[in-house]
C-alpha cells in the first residue's frame, strides 16, 4: 500500500514538475497572437435562428470579464418561436492574467443556483466525432434555465476547466498561444420540461457550431 501511495504521488509530482517547467518555457516566449474575425460580424447563414437582440454589457462587466472580444445575443427560432441566448468572450492571450470565467462561479454569484450538473454529447455538422459540453440546470426562485457551455480553443472543444488549463499550457509550449474562447448558451426551462429545453439549445448549438469557427482561430 506504501509503495502504491508513494508510485501515486511520484506520479503527480511529475505532472506538477512538466507543468511548471511547460509553462516557464512556453510563457517566456513572446506569443503568437492569431488573428479573429470581430464576433460582431458572426451571423448563422441559412438557419432558422434569428437575432433578436443584440445586448450591450455595462462597463462594470466589461471590466470584469476582460476579454479581447465579446459577442452576447438573443436568439429565436422563426418556426417554433423558441428563444436562446448566446454569449461568446474571447481571449487573445492568457499571459497577462485574463482567463474565462467559468460559469460554474458566475451563475451562483448573480442569484441563480446549480440544481443539475453533468455533460453531454452534441453531434455538430462539419465534426466526426461529437463535442462534448457541460450541461446545467439552474434556478433562480421559480425560474429555471439551462445552460451549456464549453472552452474552444484552435478548433478543440473543452467542457473540463481543468483540461482547459492543462491545453493551455500545451498550447503555450507547442505553438507559442494562449487563445481561447468561452461559448455559452442557455435557454429558459418552460413548465418544469428540462429535456425540452435541452433539445431547444442542442439545436441552437447544431445551428451555429460551424460558423462560428470563422471567426475563431484555427
Amino acid at each position: 500500500m506504501n509503495s502504491l501511495l508513494r508510485s501515486k504521488n511520484a506520479r503527480i509530482l511529475t505532472l506538477v514538475l512538466l507543468l511548471q517547467a511547460g509553462v516557464f518555457y512556453g510563457f517566456s516566449r513572446g506569443e503568437n497572437l492569431p488573428f479573429h474575425r470581430p464576433l460582431d460580424q458572426f451571423s448563422i447563414p441559412a438557419s432558422s435562428w434569428m437575432m433578436q437582440q443584440d445586448v450591450q454589457l455595462d462597463k462594470d462587466t466589461l471590466d470584469v470579464l476582460k476579454a479581447d472580444d465579446i459577442l452576447s445575443r438573443v436568439y429565436q427560432n422563426k418556426n417554433t418561436g423558441a428563444m436562446a441566448s448566446l454569449f461568446i468572450a474571447y481571449f487573445q492571450t492568457q499571459r497577462t492574467g485574463k482567463t474565462p470565467h467559468s460559469p460554474k462561479n458566475c451563475l451562483p454569484g448573480t442569484g441563480w443556483v446549480p440544481t443539475q450538473s453533468g455533460m453531454i454529447d452534441i453531434s455538430v455538422p462539419g465534426q466526426t466525432d461529437p463535442i462534448r459540453v457541460n450541461r446545467y440546470v439552474v434556478a433562480r426562485g421559480s425560474n429555471q434555465s439551462l445552460v451549456l457551455y464549453w472552452y474552444q480553443a484552435r478548433d478543440h472543444v473543452i467542457a473540463s476547466e481543468y483540461a482547459a488549463k492543462i491545453y493551455t499550457v500545451t498550447e503555450a509550449v507547442r505553438y507559442n498561444r494562449t487563445d481561447t474562447s468561452l461559448v455559452r448558451v442557455v435557454v429558459g426551462v418552460q413548465d418544469g420540461n428540462v429535456a425540452a429545453a435541452t433539445k431547444i439549445a442542442v439545436s441552437f448549438v447544431q445551428s451555429f457550431f460551424a460558423p462560428l469557427k470563422q471567426y475563431l482561430p484555427a
